[in-house]
Protein backbone atom coordinates (compact mmCIF):
# COMPACT_ATOMS: atom_id res chain seq x y z
CA UNK A 1 0.00 0.00 0.00
CA UNK A 2 1.58 3.26 -1.19
CA UNK A 3 0.30 6.36 0.59
CA UNK A 4 0.98 10.11 0.34
CA UNK A 5 0.14 12.31 3.34
CA UNK A 6 -1.26 15.78 2.62
CA UNK A 7 -2.19 18.60 4.97
CA UNK A 8 -1.09 22.00 6.17
CA UNK A 9 1.86 22.40 8.55
CA UNK A 10 0.57 21.58 12.03
CA UNK A 11 -2.37 19.51 10.75
CA UNK A 12 -0.92 16.37 12.32
CA UNK A 13 -0.10 14.47 9.14
CA UNK A 14 3.32 13.41 10.46
CA UNK A 15 1.76 11.85 13.55
CA UNK A 16 -0.80 10.01 11.42
CA UNK A 17 1.90 8.88 8.97
CA UNK A 18 3.81 7.23 11.82
CA UNK A 19 0.66 5.51 13.09
CA UNK A 20 -0.19 4.24 9.58
CA UNK A 21 3.36 2.91 9.13
CA UNK A 22 3.14 1.08 12.46
CA UNK A 23 -0.34 -0.30 11.79
CA UNK A 24 0.46 -1.66 8.33
CA UNK A 25 4.12 -2.57 8.84
CA UNK A 26 5.42 -0.25 6.11
CA UNK A 27 8.16 2.43 6.27
CA UNK A 28 7.37 6.04 7.14
CA UNK A 29 9.46 8.06 4.68
CA UNK A 30 10.04 11.78 5.16
CA UNK A 31 12.18 13.88 2.85
CA UNK A 32 14.09 15.22 5.87
CA UNK A 33 15.10 11.67 6.86
CA UNK A 34 16.13 10.87 3.26
CA UNK A 35 18.27 14.02 3.04
CA UNK A 36 19.99 13.28 6.35
CA UNK A 37 20.65 9.62 5.43
CA UNK A 38 22.15 10.51 2.03
CA UNK A 39 24.29 13.32 3.42
CA UNK A 40 25.50 11.13 6.28
CA UNK A 41 26.19 8.28 3.86
CA UNK A 42 28.10 10.60 1.52
CA UNK A 43 26.10 9.52 -1.54
CA UNK A 44 26.44 11.46 -4.79
CA UNK A 45 22.89 12.78 -4.49
CA UNK A 46 23.44 13.56 -0.81
CA UNK A 47 26.49 15.67 -1.60
CA UNK A 48 24.54 17.47 -4.34
CA UNK A 49 21.72 18.20 -1.88
CA UNK A 50 24.19 19.41 0.74
CA UNK A 51 25.81 21.85 -1.69
CA UNK A 52 22.43 23.54 -2.23
CA UNK A 53 21.46 23.43 1.45
CA UNK A 54 24.81 24.93 2.52
CA UNK A 55 24.05 27.93 0.28
CA UNK A 56 20.56 28.27 1.77
CA UNK A 57 18.97 27.21 -1.51
CA UNK A 58 16.15 24.73 -2.14
CA UNK A 59 17.26 21.31 -3.30
CA UNK A 60 16.17 20.89 -6.97
CA UNK A 61 13.32 18.48 -7.63
CA UNK A 62 15.42 16.10 -9.73
CA UNK A 63 17.85 15.56 -6.82
CA UNK A 64 15.02 15.04 -4.31
CA UNK A 65 13.19 12.65 -6.66
CA UNK A 66 16.42 10.73 -7.23
CA UNK A 67 16.91 10.20 -3.51
CA UNK A 68 13.25 9.30 -3.04
CA UNK A 69 13.28 6.71 -5.85
CA UNK A 70 16.44 5.19 -4.40
CA UNK A 71 14.75 4.95 -0.99
CA UNK A 72 11.52 3.34 -2.23
CA UNK A 73 13.55 0.83 -4.26
CA UNK A 74 14.87 -0.69 -1.04
CA UNK A 75 13.71 -4.06 0.22
CA UNK A 76 11.59 -2.73 3.11
CA UNK A 77 9.39 -0.77 0.67
CA UNK A 78 8.23 -3.81 -1.32
CA UNK A 79 4.98 -3.93 0.65
CA UNK A 80 4.41 -0.18 0.38
CA UNK A 81 5.31 3.00 2.24
CA UNK A 82 3.96 6.29 3.59
CA UNK A 83 5.38 9.50 2.08
CA UNK A 84 5.41 12.44 4.47
CA UNK A 85 6.53 15.86 3.20
CA UNK A 86 6.72 14.97 -0.48
CA UNK A 87 5.44 15.96 -2.95
CA UNK A 88 4.99 19.63 -1.99
CA UNK A 89 4.23 21.07 -5.43
CA UNK A 90 2.42 20.06 -8.62
CA UNK A 91 5.72 19.66 -10.59
CA UNK A 92 7.02 17.34 -7.85
CA UNK A 93 3.79 15.32 -7.96
CA UNK A 94 3.97 15.05 -11.76
CA UNK A 95 7.61 13.94 -11.58
CA UNK A 96 6.74 11.31 -8.97
CA UNK A 97 3.78 10.01 -11.02
CA UNK A 98 5.96 9.81 -14.15
CA UNK A 99 8.79 8.03 -12.29
CA UNK A 100 6.41 5.50 -10.75
CA UNK A 101 4.69 4.92 -14.11
CA UNK A 102 8.11 4.10 -15.54
CA UNK A 103 8.41 1.36 -12.94
CA UNK A 104 4.88 0.07 -13.52
CA UNK A 105 3.77 1.41 -10.12
CA UNK A 106 1.36 4.02 -8.78
CA UNK A 107 0.27 5.56 -5.49
CA UNK A 108 -2.79 3.97 -3.88
CA UNK A 109 -4.01 6.77 -1.60
CA UNK A 110 -3.41 10.46 -0.93
CA UNK A 111 -4.67 11.12 2.60
CA UNK A 112 -5.53 14.77 3.26
CA UNK A 113 -5.68 15.68 6.97
CA UNK A 114 -7.94 18.74 6.80
CA UNK A 115 -7.66 21.41 9.53
CA UNK A 116 -8.79 25.08 9.19
CA UNK A 117 -6.09 27.75 9.40
CA UNK A 118 -7.50 29.24 12.62
CA UNK A 119 -7.23 25.89 14.39
CA UNK A 120 -3.65 25.39 13.14
CA UNK A 121 -2.56 28.83 14.40
CA UNK A 122 -4.11 28.04 17.81
CA UNK A 123 -2.48 24.60 17.91
CA UNK A 124 1.00 25.77 16.99
CA UNK A 125 1.09 29.04 18.92
CA UNK A 126 0.09 27.09 22.03
CA UNK A 127 3.13 24.82 21.79
CA UNK A 128 5.91 25.20 24.34
CA UNK A 129 9.28 23.48 24.10
CA UNK A 130 12.05 22.69 26.55
CA UNK A 131 15.34 23.50 24.86
CA UNK A 132 17.18 21.57 27.57
CA UNK A 133 15.65 18.08 27.30
CA UNK A 134 13.48 18.35 24.17
CA UNK A 135 10.11 17.78 25.89
CA UNK A 136 7.13 19.51 24.28
CA UNK A 137 3.86 20.76 25.76
CA UNK A 138 0.73 22.64 24.75
CA UNK A 139 -0.78 25.30 27.00
CA UNK A 140 -4.28 23.99 26.29
CA UNK A 141 -4.02 20.30 25.41
CA UNK A 142 -0.93 19.13 27.29
CA UNK A 143 0.01 21.79 29.84
CA UNK A 144 2.98 21.39 32.19
CA UNK A 145 2.20 21.08 35.91
CA UNK A 146 3.73 24.50 36.53
CA UNK A 147 3.27 27.27 33.95
CA UNK A 148 6.21 27.55 31.54
CA UNK A 149 8.33 25.05 33.50
CA UNK A 150 9.31 21.64 32.10
CA UNK A 151 7.92 18.72 34.14
CA UNK A 152 10.85 16.54 33.10
CA UNK A 153 13.85 18.71 33.95
CA UNK A 154 12.56 21.91 35.56
CA UNK A 155 13.96 24.26 32.89
CA UNK A 156 12.01 27.16 31.38
CA UNK A 157 9.74 26.45 28.40
CA UNK A 158 9.81 28.65 25.30
CA UNK A 159 7.61 29.46 22.32
CA UNK A 160 9.83 28.60 19.35
CA UNK A 161 10.09 31.09 16.48
CA UNK A 162 8.57 28.47 14.15
CA UNK A 163 5.44 28.34 16.31
CA UNK A 164 4.83 32.09 16.61
CA UNK A 165 1.47 33.11 15.03
CA UNK A 166 3.09 35.37 12.39
CA UNK A 167 5.50 32.60 11.34
CA UNK A 168 2.72 30.01 11.23
CA UNK A 169 0.62 32.36 9.07
CA UNK A 170 3.53 32.74 6.60
CA UNK A 171 3.95 28.96 6.41
CA UNK A 172 0.22 28.57 5.78
CA UNK A 173 0.36 31.14 2.96
CA UNK A 174 3.16 29.14 1.29
CA UNK A 175 1.14 25.94 1.81
CA UNK A 176 -1.99 27.40 0.16
CA UNK A 177 0.03 28.72 -2.77
CA UNK A 178 2.22 25.70 -3.45
CA UNK A 179 0.89 22.56 -1.78
CA UNK A 180 -2.89 22.86 -1.54
CA UNK A 181 -3.26 22.41 -5.35
CA UNK A 182 -2.11 18.80 -4.77
CA UNK A 183 -5.53 18.09 -3.26
CA UNK A 184 -7.20 18.72 -6.61
CA UNK A 185 -4.39 16.89 -8.44
CA UNK A 186 -4.92 13.68 -6.46
CA UNK A 187 -8.69 14.10 -6.50
CA UNK A 188 -8.54 14.02 -10.30
CA UNK A 189 -6.32 10.94 -10.04
CA UNK A 190 -9.10 9.30 -8.02
CA UNK A 191 -7.00 8.46 -4.96
CA UNK A 192 -7.79 11.37 -2.58
CA UNK A 193 -9.15 10.64 0.90
CA UNK A 194 -9.99 13.62 3.15
CA UNK A 195 -10.37 13.25 6.92
CA UNK A 196 -11.35 15.80 9.56
CA UNK A 197 -8.09 16.60 11.34
CA UNK A 198 -9.77 18.66 14.07
CA UNK A 199 -10.89 15.46 15.83
CA UNK A 200 -8.91 13.66 18.51
CA UNK A 201 -5.85 12.05 16.89
CA UNK A 202 -7.16 8.53 17.68
CA UNK A 203 -10.46 9.36 15.94
CA UNK A 204 -8.59 10.78 12.93
CA UNK A 205 -6.60 7.54 12.73
CA UNK A 206 -9.80 5.47 12.97
CA UNK A 207 -11.25 7.46 10.05
CA UNK A 208 -8.11 6.81 8.00
CA UNK A 209 -8.03 3.07 8.69
CA UNK A 210 -11.74 2.83 7.89
CA UNK A 211 -10.79 3.86 4.34
CA UNK A 212 -7.49 1.96 4.06
CA UNK A 213 -8.98 -1.21 5.56
CA UNK A 214 -7.77 -3.37 8.43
Amino acid sequence: MKIIMLGAPGAGKGTQAKKIAEQYGIPHISTGDIFRANIKGGTELGMKAKSYMDQGQLVPDDVTIGMLLDRISQEDCKGGYVLDGFPRTIPQAESLTEALNGRGEKMDYAVNVDVPDTAIVERMSGRRACLSCGATYHIRYNAPSKENVCDACGQALVLRDDDKPETVQKRLTVYHDQTQPLIEYYQKAGILVTVDGTKDLHDVFADITAVLGA
